[in-house]
């Protein structure tokens, strides 16, 4: 039986969590043995991981340690890792909390990978911060032996900043829980009354400057302007919210799009709208594309989310797309074939099988 270790911040609100989530789930607990190591005991889905994972919650180093050189800190922390023996396979799952990686390249263990779930091409760019916190910590990449991107689009940029060489990156999607999708949509919703008569749009996600909500208030004020009965509705939370009700309100917006605030539980929100739509900046891999898509609903996305989204078109005029679109009969998808080659090229990561060519 393989042994695995993975290394993640917590189970809080994010689809890296929800994907984790996920991928603990579709695990086969027969062939591997896997620790969790956590640094909080936030639970924001209110998951229930199986009952073969052993959850461990470890230090992760204070804010201050940020500072020192990355291979000093892994220097001084190695030791404390002896106690849980030897790993088949090291996982850093979460690539931005440092003491994720620190754990993963810390811990006995005969191989190391990161997963990418991010465009950092294009976050590096645009957000300052993330410029400082990657001088931070870009030393930790040399400890890995290899890396998971979660969709194609990412390998290139991440290869260019990180300065890889010809290590491996392998691409492999998020596992979707479509069984459990099913049984939470069908959930009772007490909170909201979406009317019939409108043509009801939903998003999901952090209100974020990646998420580009700014971008879809814009379209919005378009669309209604041509078709008055366009409502949106946004769920989820984040540092933008403020910015984006006074937008709403100079857009004259209020009594057509609302923020319904975060939901352990989206999916019967999903379930009583007519369509899903994204203008997200950059990606990793939309959970929530994929997530609507089990739910049955039209894809309404920017042209430049393409390439996260493999078998996905988007709009090259979003607004004109919006102001055409017509209310469908959902149709829900499980997404087999797609899980199923996802389980295929874990369970090649985990057993050590060598990265396929590129076809």
């Amino acid at each position: 039986m393989k042994r695995i270790a993975i290394f993640q911040e917590d189970l809080s609100v994010g689809g890296i969590q929800k994907s984790l989530i996920n991928f603990l789930d579709a695990l086969d607990y027969t062939k591997y043995e896997v620790d969790l190591f956590l640094l909080r005991e936030e639970n924001f889905y209110q998951a229930e991981l199986p009952e073969h994972v052993n959850v461990i919650y470890y230090g992760g180093g204070g804010r201050l340690s940020r500072l020192a050189p990355y291979g000093l800190q892994r220097l001084c922390r190695r030791k404390a890792y002896e106690q849980f023996g030897q790993y088949d396979l090291a996982i850093d799952f979460n690539s931005y909390q440092i003491g994720c990686a620190l754990g993963a390249t810390s811990v006995k263990a005969r191989r190391r990978v990161s997963w990418i779930h991010n465009d950092v091409g294009i976050k590096y760019a645009q957000e300052w911060k993330y410029r400082v916190l990657w001088a931070l910590f870009r030393g930790k990449f040399r400890y890995f032996d290899e890396f998971v991107a979660v969709s194609p689009g990412l390998a290139a940029p991440f290869r260019q900043l990180a300065h890889t060489g010809s290590k491996p990156i392998r691409v492999i999607n998020n596992y979707i829980d479509t069984q459990e999708i099913f049984v939470k949509m069908q959930e009772s919703v007490d909170d909201l009354t979406v009317d019939p008569a409108c043509f009801n749009l939903v998003a999901l996600g952090k209100l974020c400057h990646q998420k580009a909500y700014d971008i879809m208030l814009q379209v919005m004020a378009d669309v209604v302007r041509e078709r008055p009965e366009t409502r949106l509705y946004v769920i989820g939370d984040g540092p933008d919210r403020d910015a984006l009700l006074r937008q709403r309100a100079q857009l004259g917006l209020d009594g057509c799009v609302f923020f319904i605030g975060k939901r352990p539980n989206p999916f019967p929100y999903l379930n009583l709208m007519d369509a899903f739509v994204s203008t997200s900046r950059y990606e990793g891999q939309p959970l929530n594309i994929m997530e609507a898509k089990a739910v049955g609903l039209p894809i309404y996305m920017t042209k430049n989310l393409e390439k996260y989204c493999a078998g996905f078109t988007g709009c090259a005029d979003l607004r004109a797309a919006l102001v055409s679109a017509r209310r469908q009969p959902k149709s829900p998808d499980d997404l087999s074939a797609y899980n199923r080659e996802i389980t295929r090229r874990v369970e090649a990561l985990l057993d050590g099988a060598a990265q396929e060519e590129k076809k």
